[in-house]
């Protein structure tokens, strides 16, 4: 069993959805189960709608998944397993306001240390925690060995119970926090492959130690995924980065088809640069992910797209930009040279059915122009509607392409009207009204 596990506190981001969809091909490769764990459990960073958005995404991207269920369904299953930590000494209870920690949290950073828990609370005694009328936390205590485990990508990790610390999995509302949760999920679900990003990897310790404290001892793959860095500044992609958001690129005109091709080529050396998900579970190998982080090249998205785009079917295309005819799809991809996105088409598209008000330099020919194509009968052809109103209007040279063009597609330039004629031909009443 797989599982993505996003949470709902705000736009998916790339590295998620990267994550989602080789959770997918995974799945897939390995004929395993793939659910979704929305991790909903930090209530105070929760937006409204946000799952429902996450699902409305994995959707377009094709994501198949056998379930999806909400973390904070299985909070009692949290606290009755933090009960018995406590019952067996395992785990104890913190009285440590947060300002105590705090101070000490500044006193070891003005020491040069790492900030670690002073164990205060550790060896209270049952009768003094029992009498104490404060708000607490559920601390687990730190392992006593060292905690090792392999990542398929990264190579082996060993961490040290000083790393590891003893560490909060209550919190004083007594819900879980993320580990915690995390750990207990993976063991309820029989989680058997974890894939996500690099960011995680200082958690994977914990969660480990958590595992073997419950009594769980199922070894687990772990995976983690570079992150994908800024072109421009090398630094982590952020939400500041438009580019980071999957609903901000499909708004912009980008397939989820080209955005998951892109993805799996992050870090990767495919036998093909143009491929769908379907073809890329056939041949793909995580292990042979680069373990360096990747750049997020918005050029390169734009030419994968484009490729996409000349891809699919004329029909298809025709009904993503707003139509139902064959010929309005074939129509767009005379655009394509000029065109990286379905928003870059749709332009094209509209200016073409767009009023035609202003062809400066050649207004009065504009107006000749559009009353004799307004007058004219039907013409199957282009050469023969270029001699029809050369021979009515009396224009020639640039005086009759120049408008002309603009009559017909909105724009002074772009690809031979011959080639566009074709495909809107039926529709010039339309187009000069």
């Amino acid at each position: 069993m797989l599982r993505f596990a996003p949470s709902p506190t705000g736009d998916m981001h790339i590295g998620n959805l990267r994550v989602a969809i080789l959770n997918h091909i995974i799945a897939k490769q390995k004929k395993e189960d793939l659910i979704i764990r929305i991790e909903d459990t930090d209530k105070e960073r929760n937006i409204e709608g946000k799952d429902k958005e996450i699902l409305e995404i994995l959707g377009l991207f094709a994501i198949d998944y056998k379930q999806v269920f909400l973390q904070s369904n299985n909070i009692k299953y949290h606290q009755q397993i933090a009960m018995q930590l406590l019952i067996d000494k395992k785990a104890f209870n913190c009285f440590c306001s947060d300002e105590a920690l705090e101070n000490d949290r500044e006193k070891l950073k003005n020491e040069g240390k790492p900030y670690r828990y002073s164990g205060f609370c550790e060896n209270l005694s049952d009768e003094l925690t029992f009498g104490l009328d404060a708000p607490f936390t559920v601390r687990l205590k730190k392992p006593t060995h060292d905690i090792s485990f392999k990542d398929i990508v990264k190579g082996d990790f060993t961490y040290k119970p000083f790393d590891v610390d003893s560490f909060v999995i209550l919190r004083t509302d007594k819900t879980p926090t993320y580990n915690f949760a995390c750990a207990v999920d993976d063991m309820l679900t029989d989680i058997s492959t974890v894939i996500r990003g690099e960011d995680h990897l200082s958690n994977t310790p914990k969660q480990i130690h958590i595992r073997e404290q419950i009594g769980y001892n199922k070894e687990i793959e772990y995976i983690h995924l570079p992150v994908i860095l800024n072109q421009e500044t090398g630094k982590k992609m952020s939400k500041r980065d438009d580019a980071s958001s999957v609903k901000w690129l499909i708004s912009e005109g980008y397939l989820p088809a080209a955005i998951a091709n892109y993805l799996i080529l992050l870090g990767y050396n495919p036998p093909c640069e143009i491929f769908t998900v379907e073809e890329a579970i056939e041949w793909f190998d995580i292990s042979k992910i680069s373990k360096s982080s990747a750049r997020f090249d918005l050029e390169k998205l734009k030419f994968i797209n484009r490729e996409h785009i000349k891809m699919l079917d004329d029909m298809r295309l025709s009904k993503i930009l707003g139509f139902a005819d064959i010929e309005i799809g074939k129509l767009a991809k005379v655009f394509m040279e000029e065109s990286n996105t379905i928003n870059d088409l749709k332009s094209k598209i509209s200016l073409i059915f767009a009023p035609k008000v202003n062809c400066e330099g050649f207004e009065s020919e504009l107006n000749q122009l559009m009353q004799c194509l307004s007058d004219a009968p039907f013409m199957d052809d282009f050469e023969t509607l270029k001699k029809y109103v050369g021979e009515k209007t009396s224009l020639k040279g640039k005086n009759l392409f120049m408008p002309l063009r603009f009559a017909i597609t909105g724009a002074q330039h772009g690809p031979n009207l011959s080639e566009i004629y074709p495909f809107i031909k039926n529709y010039l009443g339309e187009i000069i009204k």
